[in-house]
């Protein structure tokens, strides 16, 4: 006598690539295995429209699968369309959107927040983005800072514009789109490192504002501090820690900024640390202002 085969696992669509057949599985799932929520027959959910973002048909009704990408069955009820119903009890509307390249994606919420983490870690997140020439001591400032705030028990990350090239921009030049690109990059990771409770410290010549504000644009206000290294031209080429002003004067680098690309400097930055030529402050006082301004502000908690 042959074996009787054992009974499928319920699923919830795991085995199902795409966000746009998994709320049908989760619907199939409720059916089919009991103690999972039931969905109503004949209802399906359309995702509402949230401003200028394309959005989608995520989840057909139950008992119907689709035929073609993007199709409806036609059977749906006009209340769904309204997005009053639900196939899937405890979920009122799905909504995916088309974010640049992206389509039907979706987003998703933890009840784990930034509230609970900063808790946990007895701060409050935020970026502080160190900008200036090169060899104006930006990388210096980030790692004494983020010393300074290690011995007080502050958890930090550095984001080195160099480093972050090993990796990340790896892929990007030089030229003002790839910098724009290298810029936004950094500014979306900065985002999730605060986000994350940590005090994340970006340290990039960032020489234009739009590219700066754009980023600033990303956290709410209080949350990213601008610094501004002003070290005169003469002082950064004075150091050249890198070589890199003299290939440029040489005309072997171009696009170099200071030589023959502008730096736009800030205009209303949270903290500027001046450094005059045989007068540049040391990295730890450098830092003691930057972390004076943190407590200063609320970020450091007891």
């Amino acid at each position: 006598m042959l074996a009787r085969a054992p009974p499928r696992p319920c699923s919830t669509g795991g085995e199902v690539a795409g966000d746009e057949q998994s709320a049908w599985w989760l619907a199939q799932g409720a059916a089919r295995c009991p103690g999972r929520p039931r969905a109503a027959a004949g209802v399906r959910m359309v995702a509402a429209r949230p401003g200028p973002r394309t959005t989608t048909v995520v989840a057909a009704a139950a008992g119907e699968r689709r035929t073609a990408a993007g199709s409806e069955p036609a059977s749906a009820p006009a209340e769904a369309a309204n997005g009053s119903s639900s196939a899937v009890a405890g979920i009122s509307t799905l909504l995916t959107s088309t974010v640049g390249k992206s389509t039907n994606i979706l987003w998703h919420d933890c009840p784990i927040g930034q509230n609970e983490r900063q808790n946990l870690l007895n701060q409050k997140g935020c970026v502080v983005w160190i900008t200036g020439l090169s060899g104006s001591g930006k990388s210096t400032l980030a790692c004494a800072l983020s010393r300074e705030l290690h011995i007080r028990g502050h958890l930090t990350y550095v984001l080195d514009g160099d480093n972050l090239r090993h990796g990340l921009n790896r892929d990007l030049s030089f030229k003002a789109e790839d910098r724009a690109e290298n810029i936004r990059r950094v500014g979306e990771v900065a985002k999730l490192f605060a986000d994350a409770g940590l005090i994340c410290i970006a340290s990039l010549i960032s020489p234009y504002r739009s590219d700066r504000s754009a980023c600033r644009s990303l956290l709410p206000k209080s949350s990213f501090i601008e610094v501004f290294l002003n070290a005169p031209l003469e002082v950064c080429e004075a150091r050249d820690p890198k070589g890199l002003y003299k290939l440029a004067r040489a005309g072997k680098i171009k696009g170099f900024t200071g030589i023959d690309d502008p730096y736009e400097p800030p205009s209303d930055c949270e903290i500027v640390i001046q450094c005059k030529v045989g007068d540049c402050p040391s990295p730890k006082s450098m830092a003691d202002q930057v972390v004076s301004y943190l407590e200063t502000n609320g970020f450091l908690h007891d």
